[in-house]
């Protein structure tokens, strides 16, 4: 019963922190944000691969199949946050930034024979920036009041971000094949705000104010397969699917217009129909395994971003405003390994699990007609067994990553980002049943 309190109390104390934002980038203002990392703390060593893994000791949300891999002894606990120190470059200027995230807290159980059920809070989108660009109006001169160019300043900033808490449940129907289901509850906003200023004050500033919210119903559906090799070797081909959905609301926006000399504020309101829908998306992996102690995985993922745009902007006066298209396709490829000596030993270190990964991404924004960043990441990750008189099968993991986006024009912001992740697994033995002599 304490175990019980203690793991709703933490999923409780969740809930808040998820508002957090856990990036920096300017590049998280398009779109409904940068898309967040939904792996867990062991597959974030291996850069987050894990469509075709089946591990008995871990929650696995990348593929909902691999619930019912789920040891049936077992209650299974996984937390985790992150840190990272990015780096920032434009035109020569150099920029750095902290961040420190809350990401997700997730669960797993064996409901039945073959049956697998998962539930917990994961990160979708990130919205975070905070920056400003200030220009020459070269065709805007007053020689009355000066011979010199007016300057505009405009200063962008966003939060924001969504989420979502999920139940899943994964189902052996017959051996070596598994399917599964999430149900997720979606949920969050997004805010962006540009304020423009002149060195002159006959121009008029202006605020304009972009607000996206939404609380929705999607799911994502899994399968996988696995064929047995030999004795020690396995292969498992594994792959994911999630329609489309639209936001439950419209997003809207206000631009507020000043004369600091005639102190008229004009304020116009605008809504964008049918605007930033959640895209389609789709994944494959390949991963193959020999005796409990080598672990390769190979994915590749699909998201379309290229549906998600503002289009139809229309005041109120029922006048078309602007249209904007920014979002692009992103195709991604991981791979990781993972490496233990002997997962049964009762020796620390040959239980150590030893971890790598790399993956590219293309890119999905675009910036004044560039295509924006490409990523390239390299991370390496260790999990510690945590062994005492109650439990010898929870896991500290800890997982570093390198990770570089590079856009097609050198004028363009480039970012390189160092991030630490922190894990804990906790594998609990709640479901033996006693027997006393």
């Amino acid at each position: 019963m304490k175990k019980h309190i203690v793991f709703i109390a933490l999923l409780i104390l969740a809930l808040p922190v998820m508002g957090q934002s856990g990036t920096n980038s300017p590049y998280s203002q398009y779109g409904l944000g940068r898309i967040a990392d939904a792996s867990q703390s062991a597959s974030r060593g291996m850069n987050g691969v894990g469509v075709a893994f089946r591990e008995h000791n871990q929650v696995n949300t990348l593929n909902p199949a691999s619930y019912s891999s789920v040891d049936s002894l077992t209650f299974i606990f996984d937390i985790g946050m992150s840190m990272q120190k990015t780096n920032f470059k434009e035109n020569g200027k150099r920029k750095n930034a902290n961040n420190a995230d809350f990401e997700y807290a997730v669960g797993a159980f064996r409901a039945w024979k073959n049956i697998g059920v998962a539930f917990g809070i994961l990160p979708y989108t990130n919205v975070g920036y905070n920056y400003e660009q200030t220009t020459k109006m070269n065709d805007y001169v007053i020689p009355s009041v000066t011979s010199e160019p007016v300057e505009q300043t405009n200063t962008y900033e966003g939060e924001g971000g969504l989420h979502k808490v999920f139940v899943g449940v994964g189902v052996q129907p017959f051996k070596n094949f598994s399917v599964g289901l999430n149900l997720n509850y979606m949920w969050g906003n997004i805010s962006n705000l540009v304020t423009s200023s002149y060195t002159d004050g006959y121009v008029k500033s202006f605020m304009k104010f972009y607000y996206v919210e939404t609380k929705n119903i999607t799911f994502d559906i899994g399968a996988s397969y696995s064929l047995n090799l030999n004795k020690h070797d396995q292969i498992t081909i594994g792959g994911t699917f999630t329609p489309g959905n639209n936001l439950s609301k419209d997003p809207w926006c206000y631009v507020i217009t000043s004369n600091i000399q005639d102190g008229v504020i004009d304020t116009t309101s605008y809504t964008a129909a049918g605007a930033y829908n959640i895209p389609i998306s789709f994944a494959a992996g390949l991963s193959y395994k020999h005796a409990d102690k080598l672990l390769i995985g190979l994915d590749y993922s699909y998201y379309r971003g290229s549906s998600v745009h503002v289009r139809d902007y229309v005041d109120s006066r029922g006048v078309k405003a602007e249209t904007t298209d920014r979002m692009m396709d992103r195709h991604k490829v991981n791979l990781g390994a993972q490496y233990v000596r002997n997962p049964q030993s009762r020796r620390f270190g040959d239980r150590i699990v030893y971890r790598a990964g790399v993956s590219y991404a293309t890119p999905y924004v675009k910036v004044n007609s560039y295509d924006g960043p490409k990523e390239i990441s390299v991370s390496a990750g260790i999990g510690l067994p945590i062994i005492n008189l109650y439990n010898n099968r929870s896991m500290l993991n800890i997982g570093v990553r390198w990770i570089n986006n590079s856009p097609s024009s050198s004028s363009l912001l480039k970012e390189n980002c160092f991030m630490l992740n922190l894990g804990m697994t906790f594998n609990e033995r709640w479901f033996a049943k006693w027997k006393f002599e």
